[in-house]
């Protein structure tokens, strides 16, 4: 029962997570209610694979997957170039899975060659403490406004939504320090179901949708047969470059929370096994999943640092996705719930950016490289999206993302400090 029950959470907290992407990039491609339920049915089918393979053979810790940012970025930049690239939605949707294709293959070309582990090499403490301000810089501002009641649909502040999220933020921080184990253990699945039920009284929890078919497998090749061009290729090899990253902090974070024994080969693995995922998601017609660096936060405030209740998690993801009235229902939860929860969860993880800190071998080297990364990479946080529209599409990517560039700069700063502390040591 103590197993189902901790798979259940994951479950919850998995789906919670990952729900917005699909709906978002449906809606820019104006896919029909049927077209868009099937789309977040092959996403969130694609996660609870994606993580199942990582957790059994890739870097085997309990590290849920979730849409990569960056190909949510490359979704909504390609939207923007039909009628200009593409003839149509459907067009620009094909070359897109053409390009998680390519990447699929580069990740499993990476393992390979086990280039994997020389650029594991360069996130220091330093790096993995300027990934993880940067990380939460970036999606803070997404959290308040989810917290206010502000989305695409709804461009003013609700107080009653606000006043109900900190509640639940209340209730998740009181649990996960709870004497009781129990309600310490189960924090985030009780905050979501106590939250739904204080939406739905006071009637801001939208129905439940009907659902079409009882059981449904997902579809591939759903927009047609892949389609591959020489700039979505050369995309797709650099997106898959960027995404190491959240691959590699992702796992030394979890190492640093759950402790786990040496593994030296456990990033040629996650390479592999996110090869593997992005071959499916190509084939599934879904987004692009990357290892979740909020997981860390996660297991910090559950306590639950065993990797079987994630597997069992990630079947329980697998098994919801082939049934769409269950899909529906989790569907369903009222995005300021999942917003507040994340929001203490990535509170565990600011501690935890600071412990990383703390074990630098020289800290007026970290002072430096932080400092110049970190307004950097918050400073393009706040260029408009216009701004960069007569860029290539790969550079708009790299440009609107403040987490991959300030990363980057740290990675060049830091290894540039270090190499000429070396010509001054000789």
């Amino acid at each position: 029962m103590k197993l189902i029950l901790s798979g259940l959470q994951w479950m919850i907290f998995m789906i919670a997570g990952a729900i917005a992407a699909p709906i978002a990039i449906a809606d820019l491609y104006q896919l029909s209610p049927v077209e868009t339920a099937e789309f977040i049915q092959r996403t969130i089918f694609i996660l609870g694979l994606a993580g199942f393979l990582q957790g059994l053979i890739g870097h085997k810790l309990p590290i849920h997957e979730g849409p990569a940012g960056l190909w949510w970025g490359i979704f909504a930049i390609y939207a923007s170039l039909v009628g200009v690239l593409y003839s149509s939605n459907i067009a620009a949707l094909q070359t897109l899975s053409g390009g998680m294709i390519v990447s699929g293959v580069f990740f499993i070309l990476l393992s390979a060659f086990k280039l994997i582990d020389k650029i594991a090499k360069l996130f220091t403490p330093t790096i993995t403490f300027v990934y993880l301000i940067l990380l939460i810089f970036q999606l803070s501002g997404s959290f308040i406004k989810g917290m206010l009641g502000i989305s695409s649909g709804n461009s003013e502040i609700k107080l009653i939504i606000f006043i109900l999220s900190v509640v639940v933020i209340c209730l998740t921080f009181w649990l996960g320090k709870h004497k009781v184990s129990f309600l310490q253990r189960y924090s985030v699945m009780i905050s979501i179901i106590f939250g739904w039920l204080l939406f739905i009284v006071v009637h801001q929890a939208h129905p439940i949708q009907k659902a079409e078919y009882i059981f449904r497998l997902p579809q591939s090749f759903p927009f047609g047969f892949p389609t591959f061009d020489t700039g979505t290729m050369i995309t797709a090899v650099l997106l898959t470059l960027l995404l190491i990253t959240n691959v590699i902090v992702s796992i030394r974070l979890m190492e640093s929370v759950v402790r786990p024994d040496k593994d030296r080969n456990r990033y040629l693995r996650a390479s592999f096994a996110s090869g593997i995922n992005h071959l499916l998601s190509g084939y599934f017609g879904a987004i692009g999943s990357v290892p979740i660096s909020g997981a860390s936060g996660f297991v910090e405030q559950t306590g639950m640092k065993k990797r079987l209740p994630f597997l069992i998690g990630c079947c329980l993801v697998i098994g919801v996705s082939l049934f769409p009235i269950l899909m529906n229902v989790i569907a369903a939860i009222p995005a300021p719930i999942g917003y507040a929860v994340t929001f203490v969860i990535f509170v565990s993880m600011f501690g935890l950016a600071l412990k990383e800190l703390k074990t630098v071998d020289n800290e007026e080297r970290a002072f430096t490289v932080g400092g110049i990364s970190l307004m950097a990479g918050i400073g393009l946080m706040f260029i408009p999206a216009e701004a960069t529209t007569s860029l290539p599409p790969a550079l708009q990517v790299i440009v609107n993302n403040g987490l991959i560039c300030g990363s980057v700069i740290a990675i060049i700063i830091e290894q540039g400090l270090i190499m000429r502390e070396k010509v001054r040591v000789k």
